[in-house]
C-alpha cells in the first residue's frame, strides 16, 4: 500500500452522549411531571371547593324545611285580594259640610210650642200632612222597621246619631222608625231633657212627616214612632 493511500478503518457504533447530558434531560422529565402533578392537584383543589359551595348552597336554600320539617300550604281562600282598582277617594269635605249642616239644622233653641199637637198623647205632623197620618201613625198602621237609643247619650252625640240615623233611614227607603229617648228618670230632677231635644231636631228635619209618642207596648213615654217621607231616589227608578 502506497504513503498516498488511507487504509479504511471498520466502522464503529456511535459513542453515548455524555453523563451530565442525560441528566439534564431526565432532571427535565421530572419538573415536567412535577408540574403536571402540581396543577392537577390544583384542578382537584378547585373542583372540590367548587362542589363544597354547591352543597353549602343546598343546605342553606333547604335550611328552612330541614328545621321545620314538611309545610302544608294554607288554602288560598282566606288570602286578602287587594282590589283590581283603587277605591275612589272619600268626600271628605263634603261630610264635614253635611255635619255642619246638620248641626245648624238641629238647633236646641227652636220654637216648636206652636207645632206640637198637645193631647193626650202628644203628637206632630208637617204642614200639608192630614190627621188620618198621625191617627195611623199611632194604631200601628206603619211597621217599625229600624230604631234608635240615644239612652246615655251627651247631647251632641245624640244629635249627631239622630241626624245621621234620620239621613240614612230616608236614603234606604225606611218609612217608620222608633227613636227611644228615655222618660228622664234618671235626670236631675226627674225631668225629660233628651226628650225634649230629639222632639226640637225631629220638628226640624225635612225628612220627618210626623210623629206621634209611642204605644204602651213600643217604649209608651219614652219613644217616639217617626214617619219619614219617600225617598225621591227610589221613587224614581
Amino acid at each position: 500500500m502506497s504513503s498516498g493511500q488511507h487504509k479504511h478503518s471498520p466502522s464503529h457504533p456511535l459513542p453515548h452522549p455524555p453523563t451530565r447530558l442525560r441528566s439534564q434531560g431526565l432532571h427535565s422529565l421530572k419538573a415536567v411531571a412535577k408540574e403536571i402533578k402540581a396543577q392537577y392537584q390544583r384542578q382537584q383543589a378547585a373542583l372540590q371547593a367548587q362542589q363544597q359551595a354547591q352543597l353549602q348552597a343546598e343546605r342553606e336554600r333547604h335550611l328552612f324545611t330541614n328545621s321545620v320539617g314538611t309545610v302544608t300550604p294554607l288554602k288560598p281562600r282566606n288570602d286578602y285580594q287587594p282590589p283590581s282598582t283603587p277605591p275612589p277617594p272619600e268626600p271628605l269635605q263634603l261630610k264635614l259640610d253635611e255635619q255642619k249642616v246638620l248641626q245648624e239644622a238641629m238647633s236646641d233653641e227652636f220654637d216648636i210650642s206652636t207645632l206640637l199637637e198637645v193631647d193626650e198623647q202628644m203628637s206632630y205632623r208637617r204642614s200639608g200632612i192630614g190627621q188620618d197620618v198621625t191617627r195611623k201613625l199611632r194604631a200601628g198602621h206603619w211597621s217599625i222597621q229600624r230604631q234608635l237609643d240615644l239612652h246615655g247619650l251627651r247631647t251632641d252625640e245624640a244629635r249627631e246619631a239622630l241626624g245621621q240615623f234620620i239621613r240614612l233611614c230616608h236614603r234606604t227607603g225606611v218609612r217608620c222608625v222608633r227613636i227611644i229617648h228615655g222618660k228622664g228618670l234618671g235626670s236631675p230632677g226627674k225631668v225629660p231633657v233628651l226628650k225634649a231635644k230629639v222632639l226640637r231636631w225631629l220638628v226640624q228635619k225635612r225628612e220627618v212627616l210626623a210623629f206621634v209618642q209611642a204605644r204602651p207596648n213600643d217604649g209608651g213615654a219614652g219613644a217616639l214612632v217617626v214617619l219619614l217621607q219617600p225617598s225621591q231616589r227610589l221613587l224614581h227608578r
